[in-house]
């Protein structure tokens, strides 16, 4: 039986595809808008490309890392042990 941070691991790598794959799929989006509504040239894509995949993949990333912690007890730790400091002090 996986423990409760090997579940959690494997869920986190499982929505990491899946955030890069709607990465990849907003920029078809982005770019996709662009052409048909404006000009497109070698700046543009590049530019488009990595600023709405890179976007999509820290917002998203940051959202699957902070329930990775939740789920994988990481965060039970920090509060335990900051728990035990302050009934010492």
């Amino acid at each position: 039986m996986p423990s409760e941070r090997q579940q959690a691991l494997a869920e986190f790598r499982r929505s990491s595809r899946c955030i890069a794959l709607i990465a990849v799929l907003m920029v078809i989006g982005a770019l996709t808008y662009l052409y048909l509504f404006s000009t497109l040239d070698a700046n543009t894509v590049i530019a488009t490309t990595l600023g709405v995949f890179f976007s999509v993949l820290l917002g998203c990333g940051l959202f699957a890392a902070a329930f990775f912690s939740s789920k994988s007890g990481y965060d039970q730790n920090v509060n335990d042990v900051t728990k035990s400091e302050r009934e010492k002090g």
